[in-house]
Order: C-alpha cells, then sequence, then structure tokens
C-alpha cells in the first residue's frame, strides 16, 4: 500500500487494530488474513429474515411490535431506497475523511428515527446463548454507527439499540425454532471513533508491521508455522 492510495476502514477494521495492531496491519496492508472462523450461515440467515420482517412494516408504516411491547419510543426510519445503500456492505454509510485520504464506513441492520428527528442504529442480534451480554466490539459498532450518522448531518440521541432474538431451550423445537425476543438500548460515545480511525489509518501508512500484541494467538501461530 502506497502512503497516498485510499484507505477504506470498518467497524470491524477498527476491532481487529484494537485486538492486534500487527493482525490489522498484515490483512489490510499484505492480504495475509486471520485464519477464518467457522460461517455463522444461521445467524445471517436470521440476519435477513428479520431485515425482511422490519422491512414490511417499513413499507406499511407501522411500529413495530417489538418497539410497541418495549416502550421504544421511535419508528423505523422512513427512506427504504437510503437504508438499502446503508445496508449494502460494498456501499454503507460512509465518511471520508479528505486529509487521510482514507474512508470510513458501515453497513447497518437498521436505523430508528425518534420524535425529535434523531436518528440511532438497530443492530440485530441471534444467539443460542441463554445469557445475552453487550460485547465490547457490539459497543462499539454502534458508537461508529453514530459517529457516521452524526459525519453525515444526523442528529443523535447518542444511544444504539440491540435487537437480540435469543434461541428459546425451554420449549420444545416442534420444526420451529423458537426464540425469546429482547431489546437493549444502549448509551454510544462516539467521541473515541475519530482518533482511532487516525491511528489505523496512519499504522497502514507505514512500512513495517508493528509489533504483535502480547496476547495475540493468531501472531504466534504466524511466527510458528513461518519458521517452518
Amino acid at each position: 500500500m502506497k502512503d497516498d492510495k485510499l484507505v477504506i476502514l470498518s467497524p470491524n477494521s477498527l476491532n481487529l487494530f484494537l485486538e492486534c495492531k500487527r493482525c490489522f496491519w498484515l490483512e489490510k496492508k499484505q492480504g495475509i488474513r486471520r485464519p477464518p472462523h467457522y460461517p455463522y450461515t444461521l445467524n445471517a440467515a436470521v440476519d435477513n429474515l428479520l431485515k425482511q420482517e422490519f422491512d414490511k412494516y417499513r413499507a406499511k408504516r407501522e411500529t413495530h411490535p417489538l418497539l410497541v411491547a418495549n416502550n421504544i419510543p421511535a419508528k423505523l426510519f422512513s427512506d427504504q431506497k437510503l437504508l438499502n445503500r446503508w445496508r449494502d456492505n460494498f456501499q454503507g454509510i460512509r465518511y471520508y475523511n479528505k486529509e487521510l485520504n482514507a474512508t470510513f464506513f458501515g453497513a447497518v441492520d437498521d436505523i430508528l428515527e425518534f420524535q425529535d428527528g434523531k436518528l440511532a442504529p438497530l443492530d440485530y442480534k441471534s444467539t443460542g446463548n441463554k445469557v445475552t451480554k453487550i460485547y465490547d466490539h457490539f459497543q462499539l459498532q454502534m458508537d461508529a454507527y453514530t459517529y457516521l450518522l452524526e459525519k453525515n448531518g444526523y442528529s443523535t440521541p447518542r444511544k444504539g439499540c440491540l435487537t437480540f432474538y435469543v434461541v428459546d431451550q425451554e420449549n420444545e423445537f416442534e420444526d420451529k425454532l423458537p426464540f425469546r425476543k429482547e431489546i437493549h438500548i444502549i448509551d454510544t460515545n462516539p467521541s473515541y471513533i475519530e482518533k482511532l480511525f487516525e491511528e489505523a489509518v496512519e499504522t497502514l501508512r507505514k512500512d513495517r508491521a508493528p509489533m504483535p500484541s502480547k496476547d495475540c494467538k493468531f501472531c504466534e501461530w504466524f511466527e510458528k508455522v513461518s519458521n517452518y
């Protein structure tokens, strides 16, 4: 990667940067990726079905029952065409930093619109765990989406909405996978995202890889296989 080449990063990129700067540099600059996770095809299928379901209520301009049941004072973002672009993994909602010649983007699941016109990200999560947990990368994701909305001129309540569809293992299967539905509203803080984005871009501009994180098992594995 040349110093003047456009850099494009996502919330997942920043999460990798926080985990291990060396893994981040190797992936984004050299194309050397960590071994992939087992594909979560069931999660992807549930995610796609939820988008279809939420879009049906959006088309009818009706509030989704899950928002009603949890007393969320918001409606689904009404601009389906714009939302489709923000959802697209190759487009997403974007911010271009001219000084860095770098773009930060994220593909949202959905957007909530509050009565005062403020927008907040809504993300679908499906899990087989009995207890839902707000992981650090969930928080970063919501912070990043809030940052991108604000950079695109939208006001936000500095909130993010996580909708969990939890496999209910207490009920019988009966040819249908039973889910328990939960909504978690979390505070978002986008103030650190820009600096983190800048640091990640600056790391990619360097010719040498950073030192590996001491707890990074992938770097440990990479060093071992490199010696064969």
